[in-house]
């Protein structure tokens, strides 16, 4: 998998998405995932694309919203819905008062046979040429043979959904390494991985979100709206993810959630790591078997069923250094 060289001063994520007209920004692995697309979307919008943002839902999508197709879903500022955990339509509510398209579509949490279909659907209304798939932390990366997967469910099921479309650019980008660490993932893993796809040419390399550039300020901003809207469950990836943006280190309190375990806010937190999906893909090794899931808990079946025919997995390691 290649790609024509640009300079050092160039983005690759961005570069491959030079020619895109409507690019799908979709936060992977349900939650406030969306969240961590958001600096990509505006960046990409002061470009002048059409950018639309979607994210796997963990809201309990109302009959009476507007559905695009079976397992998506318009969600705007005066959707119906869960009072006060409506991650996607809190997302609305700030882009709405910015001047920026307050819609946010919201995809049923399923198997990945019907997400990939609600891709498909969404794709086709928007008109689509590129995708951009996030993830809120690292475990998308995780290819099945490591000792801790973290949380792939929703992951793995949208890694498999966009990978069944046929959008000529699909990538991922993963937002907040070492979040994961928490749910047993081993992030010197996580870097072999990257080592692996930056051998198959799938790896667009790592650039920081800094908190000086607009981007940067707007993620905080929303992040803090997130926090104020949805006080009793606030998103710990994201409230990680801009404590690091804003300079923070070490074990930061920023939400009872946390309580009982020491969590290690460090720059590194603050980085995108970017791949070509189609590689991603072409990695993981179960994606066969989640790929024509119907129902969620097929999928989690599916996942269960991989992590317990894996005899020797990779074991944790520490960095050296």
């Amino acid at each position: 998998m290649t790609h024509p060289p640009c300079g050092l001063s160039d983005n690759p994520l961005f570069a491959r998405l030079e020619g895109a007209r409507s690019v799908l920004v979709a936060g992977a692995g349900g939650g406030f995932d969306v969240y961590a697309g958001l600096p990509l979307a505006l960046a990409l919008a002061d470009g002048g694309r059409s950018v639309h943002l979607a994210n796997l839902s963990f809201s309990r999508l109302d009959p009476g919203l507007e559905w695009v197709a079976p397992d998506v879903a318009a969600v705007g500022p005066d959707s119906p819905g869960h009072p006060s955990y409506f991650p996607e339509r809190t997302l609305a509510r700030w882009l709405e008062p910015r001047g920026l398209p307050p819609t946010v579509y919201a995809f049923r949490r399923t198997g990945a046979r019907p997400l990939r279909d609600a891709y498909r659907a969404l794709v086709r209304r928007l008109g689509v040429d590129a995708i951009v798939l996030v993830d809120g932390g690292t475990d998308l990366l995780m290819r099945g043979d490591e000792a801790g997967l973290g949380t792939p469910e929703e992951d793995i099921a949208s890694l498999a959904a966009v990978n069944g479309t046929r959008v000529p650019v699909r990538l991922v980008a993963c937002l907040g390494f070492g979040v994961d660490a928490y749910h047993g993932v081993s992030h010197a893993l996580f870097l072999e991985n990257v080592a692996a796809l930056e051998r198959a040419g799938g790896y667009l390399g790592a650039f920081s979100l800094s908190r000086s550039s607009r981007e940067g300020a707007a993620y905080l901003d929303a992040v803090a709206h997130a926090q104020a809207q949805t006080p009793e469950q606030p998103s710990i990836v994201n409230g990680s993810i801009a404590a690091a943006v804003r300079g923070d280190f070490g074990d930061v309190r920023f939400t009872p959630r946390t309580g009982g375990s020491e969590l290690f806010v460090n720059p590194l937190m603050s980085l995108y790591f970017a791949f070509e999906l189609e590689a991603v893909a072409a990695h993981c090794r179960y994606l066969d078997r989640v790929a024509p899931t119907a129902t969620y808990a097929e999928l989690r079946a599916a996942v269960d069923a991989h992590r317990f025919t894996v005899q020797n997995p990779r074991p944790k390691r520490t960095f050296p250094h």
